[in-house]
């Protein structure tokens, strides 16, 4: 009897637990070329007002497998789980104005979900990072002429809290070495698509798509964490949107996970927190624990690649 009153208690709670939070799947932000693109919204029983928007990509590839809330919700966030049209069909430039057609979406209906307009954040990890920080660079304006009640509200995103993310494609692991080959221009080259072919082409998508050239002092604030073993992205990218934030007066801060390699390292559920407080902090205004003030002068230095000896 013991034993079944324990199982019927550990039941309730979990049923409990699972109704505290409200999923809305399958909501249509967007429809073109014959596929509708989706979100999944989940919903605390105390909401606080704020939305963050969770980037679904990995390489530019995206789906419905596995679709949570990344937690955000215990922290009392409204969370839009956003899958968009994956690679190679659609290419990263169309992705992202997907992407930025999410916001738009969720922004136009703030009052349908409960949210304010202007307490939008967004995350991600890898492909998912670079698209978050393409959201919080690159801002389409809201055109109050317009047929369409979404595009009457901009893409604009009110802080940034992502995982290592691609920041720039000209310069991967070090300075020009796009131009070598090195890099998604070459080795993902299917997701930017024909533009790529040429150098030409190559030096224009780079550009346009690396949210380090477009950073500027509106740019929302944003947090990065990132490992500084990962073998897919370079922590000199992370450092150098640092850097870069600074000299335009950008807020941003960056954590460097020393020995982190491609995520998986033990500390990423404190760092989970932390990106919870930034959020907190740039979209309520709540202080946290232990402040933010991250400078690049503190970071673990990385020797530049050096090329390899000729014979």
């Amino acid at each position: 009897m013991r034993l079944h009153a324990c199982l019927l208690l550990a039941l309730t709670c979990a049923l409990g637990s699972a109704q505290d939070v409200t999923r809305t799947t399958d909501v249509i932000y967007a429809k073109h070329d014959g596929v509708a693109l989706t979100m999944d919204v989940f919903t605390p029983a105390k909401p606080n007002g704020a939305a963050v928007v969770k980037v679904i990509s990995g390489g530019w590839n995206s789906n419905h497998t596995g679709i949570n809330d990344g937690g955000w919700t215990k922290h009392g966030f409204t969370t839009f789980v956003v899958v968009h049209g994956t690679q190679p069909r659609f290419h990263i430039d169309e992705i992202v104005a997907d992407l930025q057609r999410s916001v738009r979406f969720i922004r136009a209906n703030a009052t349908k979900f409960g949210i304010d307009p202007n307490k939008i954040g967004v995350t991600g990890g890898s492909a998912g990072g670079h698209l978050s920080l393409m959201l919080g660079t690159r801002v389409i304006a809201g055109d109050p002429k317009a047929k369409d009640s979404v595009d009457r509200v901009s893409s604009e995103v009110n802080a940034v809290a992502c995982y290592y993310p691609p920041v720039d494609f000209l310069s991967w692991a070090k300075e020009g070495d796009s131009k070598e080959g090195i890099g998604p221009l070459t080795t993902r080259a299917p997701a930017f698509g024909p533009i790529v072919t040429t150098a030409e082409g190559r030096a224009r998508a780079g550009r346009e798509l690396s949210p380090l050239f477009w950073i500027s002092a509106q740019t929302p604030p944003t947090f990065i964490v990132q490992g500084d073993a990962d073998p897919l992205v370079p922590d000199s990218q992370a450092r150098r949107y640092l850097a870069r934030a600074k000299e335009v007066g950008a807020k941003a801060e960056v954590l460097i996970r020393l020995g982190g390699a491609h995520g998986g390292w033990v500390e990423m559920a404190d760092d989970n927190v932390r990106m919870a407080e930034w959020f907190s902090l740039h979209l309520l205004g709540q202080q946290p624990a232990k402040p933010f003030n991250f400078d690049i002068s503190s970071l673990p230095s990385t020797p530049t690649p050096k090329k390899p000896a000729k014979k």
